[in-house]
């Protein structure tokens, strides 16, 4: 019997819900989608099952840390797992999540932290994003999804090196 996923941090549902504003979530069919990098340097490959009880992602956390990438995530709630409020969504559109993420070192406090200070900044409630986040998280927790097949991240792309 396939391994449960281990619920991921709460970040990853922030990125999740930043791939959506920022219409980087395609769902491929009934089971397949693709999921862009914020960099928009990788694509992920994700695929669950009908009810959303068997995911596999091919994203950096889902093969490395053993819980629910963003990718994971994202399709999820593009699958009907729970409709986050469209303020929500667009509060959290065009973040650069992984430059954020380098310069706080992966210390994902940071990153909500400077997340949500941008938030109030730009007259988003930050609150309302935690919220809809917490609800997502309880969503995952309550379905309790299982891994599928484990699938090797795509590589960081070559930079050409001049002569």
């Amino acid at each position: 019997m396939a391994a449960e996923w281990k619920i991921p941090p709460l970040i990853k549902v922030y990125e999740a819900i930043g791939a959506l504003g920022d219409g980087r979530v395609k769902l491929l069919d009934a089971t397949h989608a693709r999921v862009e990098s914020s960099a928009g340097n990788k694509t992920y490959d994700v695929e669950t099952s009908a009810d959303l009880r068997e995911i596999a992602s091919n994203d950096n956390a889902s093969y490395w840390q053993g819980y629910l990438g963003y990718p994971a995530i994202a399709v999820m709630i593009a699958r009907g797992l729970h409709r986050p409020a469209a303020n929500v969504i667009d509060a959290l559109a065009g973040i650069e999540w992984k430059e954020l993420n380098r310069r706080y070192r992966n210390d994902y406090s940071k990153t909500i932290a400077e997340v949500e200070k941008r938030l109030a900044e730009l007259g988003h409630d930050p609150d309302a994003v935690r919220a809809e986040a917490g609800a997502i998280l309880a969503a995952i927790g309550e379905l309790k999804p299982k891994r599928g097949a484990r699938r090797r991240p795509p590589s960081e792309p070559r930079r050409s090196v001049e002569k």
